[in-house]
């Protein structure tokens, strides 16, 4: 009798066990299959198994952090699983970042090449909304891939943006030209906004993306785009927005796209998906994006319309929407703080 009562307890301890371990096992398959497809979604390829295994435990410790985040229910922005899922975030801002700040940035900075007047569009009317996309001044969204080069394309589409203004004419221009020719930035190891804009103001012109195609790395500076040879748009200097003033911001983006400094150091920024960006994130500027329009929600909840250069499965598409009008004057994620613009 104590036998067969033992036989039965053992095969039910056993089945518990089993059980368990299935259950952890369906996780963990869920949480492997989601790594294949995200690995065929995105071309990932490790160069080991353990890497790969290395890999997929951060992937898996994102995965869980973007799903419980998506349960909230009070927030107004989601996030997805994207291409920087198996990346940490130390690994995140080493590489897909780059923005260099100068030590000293007064409230209205102007190049070399412009005179130092005032605020130019302080007298300016702003419209209630503006999106430059809508007017055909902004190129699609590009991707810097694994350079620290954001400075170059924060630069570029302000440019872009400007010679749409003046010419009536939308045309991609080349990021890798300065990050090969631009000197005084450190090529995928970063930049300052204000530098590239110098360098095609005393360059004479900046060429196009099919004359000087991206290639996410630092080549040698092609000498027939130097000298304003083979430029394609042309800019006479830059000025900067009054530091921490996002009217004054408000202001300028109604003219032309703006570039901005601000903080993508966080796993929201890095996760966003889509809504009104209004997560954890302060003023240590490290990344470097377009503002390209600004608009305001259904719900009343006023936003800028950021362009960003990693590519079009982040965001919405490639951009975001981060609220605007907040408590703090350096604007959320510090996007009042260092606003430069370039000059026709």
């Amino acid at each position: 009798m104590l036998s067969t009562i033992f036989l039965i307890l053992t095969i039910i301890l056993s089945s518990s066990i089993a059980g368990a371990t299935s259950r952890g096992g369906l996780f963990d398959a869920s949480a492997t299959e989601k790594h294949e497809q995200w690995m065929a979604r995105f071309n990932r390829v490790y160069s080991s198994e353990s890497e790969k295994k290395s890999r997929f435990e951060i992937f898996k410790k994102n995965l869980e952090f973007v799903r419980s985040f998506n349960m909230n229910k009070n927030i107004t922005y989601q996030m997805a699983v994207n291409e920087f899922a198996d990346l940490t975030d130390e690994e995140f801002r080493a590489t897909y970042t780059g923005l260099l700040i100068p030590k000293s940035m007064p409230g209205n900075l102007t190049s070399e090449s412009s005179k130092a007047v005032p605020f130019r569009y302080g007298d300016s009317d702003a419209a209630e909304s503006m999106d430059w996309r809508n007017e055909g001044a902004v190129t699609p969204v590009k991707n810097q891939g694994y350079c620290g080069a954001c400075w170059a394309f924060a630069a570029v589409a302000a440019i872009e943006g400007l010679t749409k203004i003046e010419t009536g004419e939308i045309v991609s221009l080349s990021e890798q030209q300065l990050l090969d020719c631009n000197t005084e930035n450190n090529g995928c190891h970063g930049g300052y906004i204000t530098n590239a804009f110098d360098y095609i103001t005393q360059n004479q012109g900046i060429t196009t993306e099919q004359n000087y195609p991206y290639q996410a790395s630092e080549m040698t500076c092609l000498e027939s785009t130097q000298s304003g040879y083979f430029a394609a748009a042309t800019i006479s200097g830059y000025e900067t927005v009054p530091m921490n003033n996002e009217e004054a911001l408000l202001k300028a983006v109604s003219q032309q796209p703006v570039s901005v400094g601000i903080e993508a150091a966080g796993a929201a920024f890095k996760y966003y998906s889509g809504g009104i960006f209004d997560g954890e994130c302060g003023t240590y500027l490290n990344h470097a994006v377009t503002i390209v329009g600004y608009g305001m929600s259904e719900e009343g909840t006023k936003y800028w319309v950021v362009k960003n250069s990693w590519g079009e499965t982040w965001g919405e598409g490639g951009y975001m929407r981060i609220k605007r009008d907040v408590d703090a004057p350096q604007g959320m994620c510090g996007l009042a703080m260092h606003a430069t613009y370039p000059l026709a």
